[in-house]
Formats: C-alpha cells, structure tokens, sequence
C-alpha cells in the first residue's frame, strides 16, 4: 500500500495531549497535517496548547500543518472540516480518530455515580465523534484506493480503568474499527484501534509534577505521545497495511514489530500482561 509522498492526514483534538505528539510526528515525516481542535488561543484552557501552536510546530518540522477550530460535538462543523479538506486537496490518506473529551472526574477514584454524570460526554466526543469523522472522511479515504483510519484507545476496552464511562467508550472505538474495516476493505482502506499506554501528555506531567514519589513508576514507563504518531507513520508505509485491518493492536507490540522507537530512543513495554490482551472479534459478517 505505501501511503508515503505527498500524504494529507487529518488528526482530530490536537491542540495537546496524545493529538499534538501524533501530528507532530506525522507532520516530521513530511505529511500535510490538518490539525483540529477547539483551543484557538492560549488561556481557554487549564493547559496549554493550540491548534496554531501544533500547526505552527509541524511547518517547523518539515510538514504543513492546517490548524481547524473545529467542535466535534457539532456534525456541522464536522462536515465543513472535510469539506475544505476536498476543496484544498480533493482526497485524504490517513483519519487519525483522537478527539477526546475529558472530564477533571475522570481519574477520580470512586464508584461512577459518585463522578459527574457529565462523564458520558465521552460518548459523545470520542465514541461518536469518531463515527462521525469517518463517515465524512469515507468518500475522500476510497478516492485513492488506499487509505488508513485510526483510532486511538486504550486497555481501558478490556479491562477497568477510570470506571464504566471510559471502558465503554474504549471498548465501542475497538469494534468500530473492526466493523468499518469490513465495510472500507474493497476500497483499500484500512482502520485500526491502536491501544497507546500511559502518555507523558502536558495533563500527565502535571500530574507527576504534583506527587513525584507517587508517580515515580508510572513516570518511569510512561510513553512520548510523538510515540503513537511514529507509529501511525510506520503502518502508513507498510506495504502489508491491510492485513492488519480491523484488528486491535498494542502500541508497544506494533512498535518492537515495526522498530519504532519512542523520542527518547528506547521502545516502550507492553502491557498485556496486567492489563489484558486485544479482544478478538468473530469473522462471521451478517449484512
């Protein structure tokens, strides 16, 4: 397949966090970025970062980056994103599903009713909003005959992490890559779920900034978010891409299969051992 010269990507929610680390990877390879997100100038939110700042990074890199306010709670703007995409480049290679509501409940500890029930918004801009994506990305994706749409997740699908709000929302992004896979395949189009681990994100560092000693360990096997973009990279040039798709696959196990290393030059550790394996879905398909 080899999605390599002249690609245009687009990763959604990427003014920070694992967004920003895969479209700066990306865009480091030469790709033409479309960034998204709703943080327009700095001080909108808590943390810092904005879709101009990461396009901004991305030119600096050897890419293009295209920053785009975009809500993806709003189908609307959903829509005119895809659509100017069409009107700049009239076709796209790779869809990187990231966008991603969080709520400050979310690493709480406690049953879920005792979380705001504003926690469900991850099924919004997450679960659906990924649908949502796909499903304006899909007539640019099959213009090519060879396209890739990922989806970021996490073991959070598998096993109990953050409670049940977030394990459904992981676990709904892991099926739907498998089902649209069978739906993308006569087009060439590949989808995965791609598990990342623990990120050293501007929100995680904060975090072991604030109690070093407790998170010493998670600190210490934590992951670059460039780390998932390099990833991404890899299975774009792999010319054997469709036999992966509709799978679910852990980053640091795609990583020791493609030689990719994380920024710092080690190769991050899979965690399937405490944190459970990939689901395996049936072959059988009822249409």
């Amino acid at each position: 397949m080899g999605l390599t010269e002249g690609r245009v990507a687009v990763v959604t929610g990427a003014s920070r966090g694992a967004g920003k680390g895969i479209a700066l990877a990306l865009g480091e390879a030469g790709t033409t970025v479309y960034v998204t997100g709703r943080t327009a100038a700095g001080g909108e939110t808590n943390l810092p970062g904005t879709v101009y700042e990461t396009a901004a990074e991305i030119d600096k890199r050897g890419g293009t980056g295209i920053p785009v306010i975009c809500d993806h709670s709003r189908d609307d703007q959903v829509e005119a994103l895809f659509k100017q995409v069409e009107r700049e480049h009239g076709a796209l290679d790779v869809l990187v599903n990231n966008a991603f509501a969080i709520h400050p409940d979310l690493p709480r500890k406690g049953p879920f009713w005792e979380k705001s029930l504003a926690l469900q918004d991850m099924f919004d801009v997450g679960m659906r909003s990924a649908y949502v994506a796909s499903y304006y990305a899909a007539p640019l994706l099959i213009r090519n005959n060879a396209g890739l749409i990922v989806n970021t997740s996490s073991f959070g699908g598998r096993c109990y992490m953050h409670g049940p709000a977030y394990g459904a929302g992981k676990a709904a992004v892991d099926k739907m890559a498998h089902d649209m896979a069978v739906d993308f395949r006569p087009y060439n189009v590949a989808v995965i779920s791609l598990w990342m681990g623990l990120l050293k994100t501007e929100r995680t560092r904060a975090l072991f900034d604030g109690a070093p000693d407790r998170y010493e360990a998670f600190a210490a096997n934590a992951e670059s978010p460039e780390f998932t973009g390099r990833l991404i990279d890899a299975l774009a040039r792999d010319p054997n891409l469709m036999d992966r798709t509709g799978q679910v696959l852990i980053g640091a196990e795609l990583g020791e299969e493609l030689r990719v290393l994380d920024t710092d030059g080690t190769r991050p550790r899979s965690h399937r051992e405490t944190l459970g394996a990939p689901p395996t879905f049936n072959k059988a398909i009822v249409q």
